[in-house]
C-alpha cells in the first residue's frame, strides 16, 4: 500500500524508487484526466510526463491541505488546459452556448461499428462531451472523487460541478437510450 506521508520525505530526499511508486500509484489518475481533456493518446502520454515532472519539481511545496491525489490531479488537469489553450484544438469556445440542444451525429459507418460494442460505444460517447463533462464525469465516476476534490482539481464551484454531472450525464443516457431502442 503506498504511503504518502513516507513516500514524500523520501522523494524529497532523492529516493527514485519512491518517486517512481508515486508514478505507479497515480499514472491512471492523471491518464484519466489528460485523456478525457485532449482525447488523444499520444498527447495524453506526454502531458503525463509533463505533469509528473512538475510533482517532482514542485512537491517540496506539498503541504497536505489536500490528498495527495487531489493535489496531482489539479496538477495533470492545469497542464492539460495549458497543452490545450497552446495548441488550440480543443476549446471551450467551441460548444453551443446552448448544451442543453446538442446533438451527437452518427450516421457514418464508422459510427454504426463502434456502436457494435457498447463499451467501446460509451467511451465513444464520452469522447463526443465537451470536455468539462468529460472531465467532472471521469473525476466523479471514474476516479470517485468528492465534488469537495472536483472542485479542488477545476476550480469550478459545487454547483456547476453538479450543473455538469447532470447534463453530461443527461446527454449520455439520451444517446444510450437511442442505440437500445435501435439494438432490440
Amino acid at each position: 500500500m503506498f504511503d504518502e506521508r513516507v513516500a514524500i520525505p523520501k522523494i524529497l530526499n532523492g529516493d527514485l524508487r519512491a518517486f517512481d511508486l508515486l508514478v505507479k500509484q497515480y499514472e491512471r489518475l492523471v491518464f484519466h484526466i489528460c485523456f478525457k481533456l485532449v482525447n488523444s493518446n499520444d498527447d495524453a502520454q506526454d502531458i503525463c510526463q509533463e505533469v509528473f515532472i512538475k510533482v517532482f519539481k514542485s512537491l517540496k511545496d506539498f503541504s497536505y491541505q489536500s490528498k495527495l491525489s487531489t493535489w496531482i490531479a489539479r496538477i495533470a488537469y492545469s497542464t492539460a488546459l495549458n497543452h490545450i489553450k497552446k495548441n488550440k484544438r480543443d476549446s471551450f469556445d467551441q460548444y453551443p452556448e446552448d448544451i442543453e440542444n446538442y446533438h451527437f451525429t452518427l450516421t457514418d459507418p464508422e459510427n454504426e461499428l463502434i456502436k457494435k460494442d457498447v463499451n467501446k460505444y460509451v467511451n465513444y460517447l464520452m469522447a463526443q462531451l465537451p470536455h468539462q463533462y468529460r472531465m467532472v464525469l471521469t473525476l466523479f465516476h471514474l476516479e470517485e472523487f468528492s465534488y469537495q476534490e472536483i472542485e479542488q482539481v477545476t476550480s469550478l464551484p459545487e454547483g456547476t460541478i453538479k450543473s455538469y454531472l447532470f447534463r453530461g450525464r443527461k446527454l449520455l443516457k439520451e444517446r444510450l437510450e437511442d442505440y437500445l431502442k435501435n439494438e432490440v
